[in-house]
């Protein structure tokens, strides 16, 4: 009977495991040059972004695609919360405690919440990143 009882919890587990995952929709890029691109605030056009899940300057988790114009440097600043960032395209760098450390395309970093840093795109092409986050992204200035 134990057996039985195991085998019925252990199939209505895996029925609501199924049933949780299907109800999260697929999300796929294939063409982000397809993607609604948009300039960010402030930045004269040198860096835009597409939204893929959510809203990078809305509330709450969001995926995005990030462009850099080459040479655009974001000067010393920090962010409330860890950014992980794949580079896809171009040489993104990020220098911390004085020492520069560049990120070719394929690279993938992930700065902690608080640390104080400068980054931006090599002046030898423009960077194409992908980065999430759990919730809004921002970018405060620190005085150096």
């Amino acid at each position: 009977m134990k057996a039985v009882q195991a085998f019925i919890a252990a199939l209505a587990l895996g029925t609501l495991a199924v049933g949780a995952n299907a109800a999260q929709p697929l999300v796929s890029v294939t063409d982000h040059t397809a993607l609604n691109w948009q300039a960010v605030p402030n930045t004269n056009g040198a860096v835009s972004f597409a939204n893929v899940e959510g809203d990078i300057f809305g509330k709450g988790p969001y995926s995005a695609y990030v462009k850099f114009s080459k040479g655009t440097d974001n000067g010393l600043h920090q962010h409330s919360q860890a950014l992980p960032t794949v580079v896809l395209k171009g040489t993104f760098y990020a220098v911390i405690d004085g020492k520069r450390i560049e990120y070719p395309a394929g690279a993938y970093y992930n700065l902690p919440a608080g640390l104080i840093h400068e980054s931006g795109c090599t002046a030898a092409a423009d960077c194409l990143l992908f980065q999430h986050q759990a919730g809004t992204f921002d970018l405060k200035p620190v005085a150096g």
